[in-house]
């Protein structure tokens, strides 16, 4: 049906039903279905979410409770509205009356944020793991006086991050030097992303706290939160008076949390779904008959903020027995190395862990020209001994901060990266992990052979 014939059919509906508008939404109750998300399915067959109306006002009205958003904010938002991160923050606009640009094309969010000139915006890490590599890429490629100030002014900057984080001011020697480090390198990269941002907000995925006290060093702030599309997308956030790097922040007021005996985060709250559609037996799997929600997290309280070590399902365990939390590894590996793109952890039954690997394309553009490469595909470039070399300077960079039974033996470099399209990774740019070891069983069986 063409969108003329619906609407012929609309109109036709109303001639006749002149009131169907008004009783239906006066039938509408609290406890009436709002919203049938389908989830991205990073863990099996995509499921689909109830979220009532009372899930969204509630999520509305606790934004607004705790005053990190205002009527004169202005929103860049790029999330998929299909998805439960991009829709609570329309539901967020809706109630506190800010102003949203929208612009869905993820290949243009760095250059859009800049044009926009946002007071904030909400991501997945990707996207600032992607910012945070193409900004020391390009300067480490011009190299020379201007990168070596950009490495003094960011080693000021760390030092005047860690006593803000203590709630404490630079002084004296220190205090000028960050002066001029702002006047010289940080200002010009807040530019980069519009000059008004107040914060960007992180959730969908682990953001690593060594890229987000990078970012605050030169003078952003990255609050992170947390939430699933079953608790309508939000249950804690940071706030820019009160963070914790490392953790996503305080529970929502309405809501309450609970660690279960084996570290599993139990959520119950106005937010939380119903249940899955059509899903009874799964519904009563992960949800109480007291309410509580079995959120697949494992998780810690210190001192009123959340902190997620890694998904339940996610752990693995090696032949000798030891417990891996990949996505930690992961996102710290991210943060270590500026050209990367994405890992993934592999280890379960296996006697050592190992990792697939893939580059940035623009990170290693630069990389390439800068080291005599210019001028070759892309998988010429990451699949070449060099660049084999470059990322396994990285990796033990990595293994240096590891457990011994955490540490990587062997890893791959694909020759193109995860992507959207090719079903790897969720619309909000998260890792579809048993598909990943799936697809790439024959090169993780090889390291085993």
């Amino acid at each position: 049906m063409t969108l003329a014939g619906l609407e012929e059919r609309g109109a036709a509906y109303l001639a006749e039903h002149p009131h169907a508008i008004e009783q239906a939404v006066a039938a509408i109750r609290p406890d009436s279905l709002a919203t049938l998300i389908y989830t991205s399915g990073t863990t099996g067959k995509p499921k689909g979410v109830r979220l009532t109306h009372d899930c969204w006002t509630y999520e509305a009205a606790a934004i607004d409770a705790v005053r990190i958003l205002f009527p004169s904010d202005l929103q860049y938002l790029w999330l998929p509205l299909a998805h439960s991160f991009g829709k609570v923050l329309v539901t967020a606009q809706l109630q506190i009356g800010f102003a949203t640009a929208i612009d869905g094309r993820v290949d243009r969010i760095i250059e859009n944020v800049g044009v926009v000139k946002p007071t904030f915006m909400a991501a997945a890490p990707r996207i600032f793991e992607k910012a945070h590599g193409r900004i020391v890429s390009t300067i480490e490629h011009e190299g020379g006086p201007k990168a070596a100030l950009f490495r003094w002014a960011t080693g000021v900057g760390r030092k005047v991050s860690e006593l803000r984080q203590q709630g404490k001011d630079a002084t004296g020697v220190l205090a000028l030097q960050h002066k001029v480090a702002d006047r010289l390198v940080f200002a010009k990269i807040r530019n980069r992303f519009g000059g008004r941002l107040r914060f960007f907000v992180s959730g969908a995925a682990a953001l690593s706290q060594d890229l987000a006290e990078w970012f605050h060093a030169a003078g952003i702030l990255i609050v992170e939160g947390y939430g699933l599309t079953e608790t309508s997308a939000a249950t804690a956030v940071n706030l820019p008076g009160r963070f914790r790097f490392g953790t996503v922040g305080m529970v929502f007021p309405g809501t309450q949390l609970r660690i279960a005996h084996d570290g599993e985060l139990l959520v119950k709250g106005p937010g939380v779904m119903s249940g899955y559609q059509g899903m009874p037996e799964l519904s009563d799997e992960v949800l109480d008959p007291d309410g509580w929600f079995h959120t697949g997290d494992i998780a810690q309280i210190e001192d009123g903020m959340l902190r997620i070590t890694d998904r339940k399902k996610d752990l693995f365990k090696t032949s000798n027995g030891k417990y891996v939390a990949p996505q930690l590894i992961e996102t710290m590996f991210k943060a270590i190395c500026p050209y990367s793109s994405q890992m993934v952890l592999h280890g379960e039954g296996r006697t050592f862990c190992s990792a697939l690997v893939t580059l940035d394309a623009d990170a290693m553009e630069s990389w390439a020209r800068e080291n005599g490469q210019g001028g070759k595909t892309y998988d010429e470039i990451v699949t070449s001994e060099p660049v084999r070399a470059m990322v396994q300077g990285y990796i033990d960079q990595l293994n240096a901060r590891l457990n011994r039974w955490e540490t990587i033996k062997k890893f791959a470099i694909l020759d193109h990266d995860l992507t959207v399209d090719d079903g790897e990774m969720t619309p909000s740019l998260k890792l579809k992990r048993k598909v990943v070891e799936k697809r790439y069983a024959d090169i993780l069986n090889s390291f085993y052979a």
